[in-house]
């Protein structure tokens, strides 16, 4: 799982994509809850000037930066990476940030197409 996860960074650095926050549900289930749970990390992934653009278009935007990444193991040996900002935009009703949307979710989908 780490490498998948080292592979997914590698591969968003690829497309302008910094990774600020590094969520190990796995780690953290375990922690507070005591209970096991699959290999399942959420990557939250950032690309400044979109984020940028996106700031200036729409001052709430914030509760849906950065986009998340999920990486997760879904049956042993299977990764599955997991990705959609377009729909996380969709929650905020400004037409103007479609087209940042669909800017973000190309790159993405580059990177995770080269996986």
């Amino acid at each position: 799982m780490n490498a998948a996860v080292e592979r997914v960074t590698d591969e968003l650095k690829q497309e302008g994509f910094g990774i600020l926050t590094d969520i190990d549900i796995q780690a953290t289930l375990k922690k507070k809850l005591d209970v096991d749970f699959r290999p399942y990390r959420i990557l939250g992934a950032c690309h400044p000037p979109s984020a940028h653009q996106a700031l200036l278009a729409e001052s709430h935007i914030g509760l849906m930066l950065p986009c998340n990444v999920i990486v997760q193991e879904t049956a042993p040996g299977q990764i599955e990476v997991a990705v959609d900002p377009v729909a996380s935009m969709q929650a905020i009703e400004n037409t103007s940030l479609q087209g940042i949307a669909e800017d973000v979710r190309r790159r993405l989908k580059a990177a995770i197409d080269r996986l």
